[in-house]
């Protein structure tokens, strides 16, 4: 990666991470879920409304950590609103393998989150980056098999 396009990547993370989006707590929402990260202690409180078409009508994300963990978070309460259940759960699918170094394929327009790839080169940081990622997965599986919006952790222990 060239010197300046690192510069721009750490420029959108730190973006993130001194202004976190979807920081406003929801009142009428029907998934909660938490994250943590043990080996850094990054944690992660999640709220989804999801509307009666199952599209994501509004995200709060509350994580408390390193600038990483923070900074994805933000992003994907930026990047999901909106968007149908489906392709949520797809899109975090493959941020999971663009942050893991695998074979991806994301085809559309994914704005900041591209600055997730710069993360690979700090492997110990991929956890960091992975928390709201798996939170939001484990969420959403837990609404459409019918759960309430009760939270449960999610650990990224389970993400090896």
């Amino acid at each position: 990666m060239s010197e300046n396009l690192d510069d721009m990547y750490r420029e959108i993370i730190l973006d993130h991470y001194k202004a976190p989006r979807g920081k406003k707590p929801l009142d009428d929402k029907n998934v909660t879920s938490d994250g943590h990260n043990p080996s850094c202690g990054d944690e992660l409180k999640m709220e989804l409304k999801v509307d009666s078409k199952n599209n994501i009508a509004d995200v709060h994300v509350n994580c408390k950590g390193c600038a990483i963990s923070v900074a994805s978070g933000s992003m994907l309460a930026e990047f999901i609103k909106g968007k149908s259940l489906e392709e949520v759960k797809k899109i975090s699918e493959q941020i999971k393998k663009m942050l893991k170094g695998e074979e991806s394929n994301i085809t559309e327009d994914i704005g900041d989150l591209d600055s997730l790839k710069g993360v690979r080169q700090f492997p110990v940081r991929i956890k960091c980056a992975l928390l709201a990622w798996v939170t939001l997965i484990e969420g959403v599986d837990k609404f459409e098999h019918g759960s309430k919006p009760d939270s449960f952790t999610v650990s990224t222990e389970d993400t090896d």
